[in-house]
Order: structure tokens, then C-alpha cells, then sequence
């Protein structure tokens, strides 16, 4: 390896954190987002031909921890209290007079800072580098979350002229398009909304795989610098200014005052101006700015005496359920939207409030004709907070048997909160449905876009994802931005898509939970549609990663006379509906279900299920009463657990290893070796 090989990749390196800086800290981007890639798989591609040059503090490590089965618990340097709170200005001219009396009088100055609504979190470096991130916890003990804190941008991962050791304490936050970004994407995947931003933040902190931390968008504010659990410097302000120096970010939005006078101006200010900022506050907080102030007036057993948080009134209002109506969203969710009397809420009049699902209507206790208290959640989605008086003539609502705009079967399955329609051909589901389909990794029908798929079915041309194997070239020609040409290549596909094979074809069909792998394993378990489509729950779960829920998913589906129709003339145009069976040749683990939790003594756990698949046994994610055997190992989580509490039999991997040698029988749960 040459010396220029080494400063290639640290001039990369140092190139890639200053615009990162400049992008995440600073707002003040330099480049593309293209052109940042272009660096970044730039030295991705010498670290992988160098691997001795991979540090833990390069940007190419922002996400490299695996999926782990749960979080440590880490103390802290020195307590991480929560604040007492200022609900007035008569409160916060109470805590004012407060330290005024324990400093004697002594002139004070103080620092406002705008309140975040996000989680603190406690990030520590040595030798300049990212090493560890807490959570608060209970002030006392947190969770690490370092390889999840790792992914946040505006976090560095090196920090240049600092102390040997540091920590820096801050709040981790999710901005408002990050935020709606997420809640849209969910709504797409029929899984439940955030509630608010600070929800996203705290979930997205505490997932078990750092690549959905990544992908969330996560920001950091500091406001705090430590070294061996106290501060660093004379005064908060000093110490605010510090932070940035060093890289970090920190909210330019703060003052230093002298008086009660400038700290209420302060608050109200930025209360007037709290919907213009890109990310949510609920107040304002007030520190102590001399570090010598705040040890003399100390702590309590809660919070310290030397700040308080100052909180903004909450936006709600009051106003009538006038009546409750059900929106059909493109992946078939029934979500109930209370239709309100027009009331203004933080700037915005407010006609419509979300009310989730059917739990949320029961757990409010909810009626037609009710007066409810109406919050703008985290000043982005009204919501229903309560009930403030029952209506006179009050009348509740039912969530409908039958799809509001199709007719279809209705179905909630059993530990679910969302009702969905199943019928793949319904209008409200339709476009999405169809751009499924044609997708390149379903049935690869190259040219059918979102602009052709809306002209077809908003013109009545496609009424069902079968339609397109009866389209025309005169049609298609028709259309607005197609032509002649255009047209016969997507004919073309159309007519090559007949080809593709049945797990090709039963993925495309948008089966809640069976992706790609799974309609492989499926075609292969079975060998035909038809007898996935007739197969009971019970069977289907036979085929390879197929449990409870995608069995019950599976069986829904089929059971829609819709879907049946949908499949019948599938089957007329000509698509393949049969595939070659996978004949397993008998192991010693055939018929068994395993699943593997915890670290492993020499195995890996990739290596363990490939090994137990090809001897004939299946690893399963998730244990229950069909589970054979749990495989144990070290830092085990809740699946050990829930093994215990079913009497599933635990083993170490010793007795796997055996196992895989020639089939044992232990009948006793043991524990891991």
C-alpha cells in the first residue's frame, strides 16, 4: 500500500466531513447530493480494496451495525435530570425571584434557548472520536444506542482541537417534512401514523437496525459540554459558542439576558413565530449562564434549581363532530375522519381531524354530535384529543363490512388496529395496485409509469389490473405524451410480462406481506396458484418463512370473489400459474422450525440458519407454540423469554451442532451453552 493510496482516503475523508458540516450543521451546502455520492463511493471503494484503512470514524461508517436483539443499559457521567416547568409568566417571575433570593441579590445573567421537542441523548468521544451514545433513561441509567446514533448526519464522528475525553449532551429531533416524509411512507405500508415528531424521533432512536435509523432523518442539537460529568467551561453561553466551534450544532436561535424583561420578550417572540420553524418547539428554557451560580443554588432530588423550562399553551380548541366518515387509502387501509365544525387552530382553520382506527374511537369514547377538544398534534395533525360534552343526540359509528368506495371484503386481522379492503381492483387502491405490478422486479412492464397509469384508469381504460393485457395500440397511441412508438414498446412489454414465472405473478398480485422471497418459497412449496389460492391457513404454513399472519394474509386475499375474478382472467391471458416444486432431500433437521436469538460462541447468525436450511430444518423470526427448538446465545432477548413462558425447548449452540450431526430428540427445555 503507497503513501498516496493513504492520502487519497484521508483527503477524502476530510473532504466529505466538511461538506457534511456545511450540509448538516451549517445549512450551507457547497455541492450536489450527486456529487457528495460520488466522493463518498469513492472512498467506499478504497476502503473495500484497504480494509486496514477502514477507521471507526470514517463517513463510510455512518451505518455498520447489524440488527441486534436488544439494548444495554450505561450509566451516566453525572445525572441527566429533567426540568421543572414554567406554565405562566407569573411562574417564571416566581423561579427568577427564586435564584435572585439563593444568590443574594448578586447580578445574573441568563440564557434562553428554544425548547426542542425531541429525546436527550448523551454522546461521548475519546481521542477525538464518536465512541458511545446513551439515552436519558431514568437521568441515572440509559440505553446505548451508538451504532443508531452513529447514522445521525449532524452528529460528527471526529472532532478536531478537543479534550482527550468529552460528552456532549443534546436533543435528537425529527424535523416536520422529515416527519410527514415518514408518516406518508407508513401510510403506504398500512402501518401506524407517529402521533408527532417527537414519537418519530424517540421510535426511530430505539430501532434495532441502524439502517431504519438512517433512513429516518434524524437531527442533533447540542447544548451541553462535559468532560469527567461536569462542565468544561465558566459560563453556559462560553460553552454553547465552544460546541460549534468544535463542529457540533447548535441552535443559533438564543439569547443572553440580563432581565425578566428580555427573557419573556424572548419566549414571546419566538411563540408568535414557532409554525415558521422547520422543526417543533413547546417553549422556551431559561439557564443560569454562570457555571458558579448554578453550583450554588444546586439541585433538587428532580431537577436544577439554576433552569426551568418555560412552556408554550397548548393549541387546542373546542368544536362539534359533525359527523364521521371513512377515506379509503391506495393500499386499502379504512381510515374514520371526524368531520368538524370549522374551528381556527394555530393559524389554520381546522374542518377535518384524523381519528386512526377503530381502537382510537373506542378508546375516546367518541360520538357523532359530541363536542371534542381538538389539538393540532405537534402543530402538524389535528387530532381528537377528548370528549369535552356528549352531544344531546349523540350517535356512534360503525366501521363499515363492506370497502365504502368498492364494495369489497373488509378485513382486520387479529391484533391489528387497521380494517383494509382486499380487493386488489378497487378504485381507491387501483393505480397503486397496477404501478405494482408493472414494477421491474414484479412483472417488469417497462413504460407503464404513474403518467400512463392515471390517464388509463381516470379515463375508465383500466378497471382492473387484468385490463392491461387487453389493450390496443390505437389506445395507447391516443394518449397524451405516448405516440405511435411509445405505444408499441409498451405493448411489447405488456405481451413479454405473459412469460414471467409464477412467483413473478403472485407477487405482483400485492398480497400484504409476501415480497419477492416469499412468493418464491410459496411457487416452490405448492407449484401452482391454484393451490396457494385454495390452501387453508394451516397449510400455507408449510412453505418456508410463512407464519401465522402472511398465512392469514394469503388466505384473505384468495377468499375476495374479486381477487378470484382478478386470478380467472390472469389466467385467460395467459400468465403462468405453475411453477417446478423444490423436492428437499431429507436432513437431520427436517420438519423442525427453529429459532435463533442471542450471540453465538463461534457461529454467526447467518451461518447458523444456512446451516440449519440445508438440513432441512426452518428458522423462523419470531416463537410460538410450532417452534421445535430456541437456539440460544449469549445477551439472548425476549425470544428466550417467550420460549420459557411457552416450555419451547432452549439449546446452545453445542447441542445444535450435534443436532446437525444426526437428528437428537431432547425433549427438556436446557439452557444455552
Amino acid at each position: 500500500m503507497t503513501a498516496k493510496i493513504r492520502n487519497e482516503v484521508e483527503t477524502l475523508r476530510q473532504t466529505l466531513r466538511h461538506h457534511e458540516h456545511l450540509y448538516y450543521v451549517l445549512d450551507r451546502p457547497e455541492i450536489t447530493d450527486a456529487e457528495y455520492d460520488a466522493l463518498l463511493g469513492k472512498l467506499r471503494d478504497l476502503e473495500q480494496a484497504y480494509p486496514d484503512l477502514v477507521t471507526p470514524g470514517s463517513p463510510t461508517q455512518r451505518v455498520g451495525g447489524a440488527p441486534r436483539e436488544g439494548f444495554v443499559k450505561a450509566p451516566h457521567s453525572s445525572p441527566m435530570l429533567s426540568l421543572d416547568n414554567a406554565l405562566d409568566e407569573g411562574e417564571l417571575r416566581e423561579f427568577l425571584r427564586r435564584v435572585d433570593e439563593g444568590l443574594g441579590g448578586e447580578p445574573v445573567r441568563y440564557v434562553a434557548e428554544l425548547k426542542l421537542d425531541g429525546l436527550s441523548l448523551a454522546v461521548h468521544y475519546r481521542g477525538g472520536r464518536f465512541a458511545q451514545a446513551v439515552t436519558r433513561g431514568d437521568g441515572a441509567v440509559g440505553e446505548e444506542v451508538t451504532e443508531n446514533a452513529r447514522t445521525i448526519r449532524s452528529l460528527p464522528l471526529a472532532v478536531q482541537e478537543c479534550p482527550p475525553a468529552f460528552e456532549v449532551r443534546g436533543e435528537v429531533i425529527m424535523n416536520r417534512l422529515a416527519f410527514e416524509q415518514l408518516n406518508a411512507q407508513r401510510d403506504e405500508q398500512e402501518l401506524p401514523r407517529f402521533a408527532n415528531p417527537r414519537n418519530a424521533a424517540a421510535g426511530s432512536l430505539r430501532v434495532l437496525d441502524p439502517a431504519i435509523t438512517a433512513s429516518r432523518r434524524l437531527d442533533y442539537y447540542t447544548y451541553m459540554l462535559l468532560a469527567d460529568g461536569g462542565p468544561v467551561h465558566e459560563s453556559h453561553w462560553e460553552s454553547l459558542n465552544a460546541l460549534a466551534g468544535m463542529g457540533f450544532k447548535v441552535n443559533p436561535k438564543r439569547r443572553l439576558c440580563s432581565s425578566a424583561g428580555e427573557l419573556l420578550e424572548f419566549c414571546a417572540e419566538w411563540e408568535a413565530q414557532r409554525e415558521q420553524l422547520p422543526y417543533e418547539i413547546d417553549g422556551v428554557v431559561v439557564k443560569v449562564d454562570s457555571i458558579e451560580h448554578q453550583r450554588r443554588l444546586g439541585w433538587t432530588a428532580k431537577a436544577p434549581r439554576w433552569a426551568i423550562a418555560y412552556k408554550y399553551a397548548a393549541r387546542q380548541a373546542v368544536t362539534v363532530v359533525e359527523d364521521i366518515i371513512v377515506n379509503v387509502g391506495r393500499t386499502g387501509a379504512l381510515t374514520p375522519t371526524a368531520v368538524l365544525r370549522p374551528v381556527p387552530l394555530g393559524g389554520v382553520t381546522v374542518s377535518r381531524a384524523t381519528l386512526h382506527n377503530e381502537d382510537e374511537i373506542e378508546r375516546l369514547g367518541v360520538q357523532i354530535g359530541d363536542q371534542v377538544l381538538v389539538e393540532r398534534s405537534g402543530d402538524v395533525i389535528p387530532k381528537v384529543v377528548r370528549v369535552h360534552e356528549p352531544g344531546p343526540e349523540r350517535r356512534p359509528f360503525r366501521m363499515p363490512a363492506h370497502c365504502p368506495v368498492c364494495g369489497g371484503h373488509v378485513v382486520r386481522e387479529e391484533g391489528e388496529a387497521v380494517s383494509r379492503c382486499v380487493n386488489t381492483n378497487c378504485p381507491a387502491r387501483l393505480k397503486e395496485s397496477i404501478l405494482h405490478f408493472a414494477a421491474r422486479g414484479v412483472m417488469n412492464i417497462d413504460g407503464m409509469g404513474i403518467a400512463l397509469v392515471d390517464q388509463l384508469v381516470d379515463r375508465g381504460l383500466v378497471k382492473s389490473v387484468a385490463d392491461i393485457y387487453g389493450l390496443k395500440l390505437e389506445t395507447l397511441a391516443g394518449l397524451e405524451r405516448m405516440g405511435e412508438k411509445s405505444a408499441e414498446n409498451v405493448l411489447r412489454n405488456i405481451e413479454n410480462s405473459r412469460q414471467n414465472s409464477l412467483p413473478r405473478v403472485l407477487g405482483g398480485l400485492g398480497i400484504r406481506m409476501v415480497g419477492e422471497r416469499t412468493a418464491v418459497l410459496l411457487a416452490e412449496a405448492f407449484g401452482s396458484l391454484d393451490a396457494i389460492a385454495t390452501a387453508d391457513v394451516e397449510t400455507l404454513q408449510r412453505a418456508e418463512e410463512v407464519g401465522p399472519k402472511v398465512g392469514a394474509n394469503i388466505h384473505e386475499f384468495f377468499r375476495e370473489p374479486r381477487n378470484q375474478e382478478l386470478l380467472e382472467r390472469l389466467r385467460q391471458a395467459g400468465l403462468k400459474f405453475d411453477h417446478p416444486r423444490k423436492v428437499k432431500a431429507a436432513g437431520p433437521l427436517d420438519g423442525l422450525t427453529l429459532v435463533l436469538t442471542g450471540t453465538l460462541p463461534t457461529l454467526s447468525r447467518e451461518e447458523a440458519k444456512a446451516r440449519i436450511e440445508a438440513a432441512g430444518g426452518k428458522v423462523s423470526g419470531s416463537v410460538s407454540k410450532k417452534t421445535s427448538y430456541v437456539v440460544a446465545g449469549a445477551e439472548a432477548g425476549s425470544k428466550l423469554d417467550k420460549a420459557q413462558a411457552l416450555g419451547v425447548a432452549v439449546i446452545g449452540e453445542e447441542r445444535l451442532l450435534e443436532m446437525l450431526d444426526q437428528r437428537g430428540s431432547p425433549s427438556t427445555a436446557a439452557s444455552p451453552n
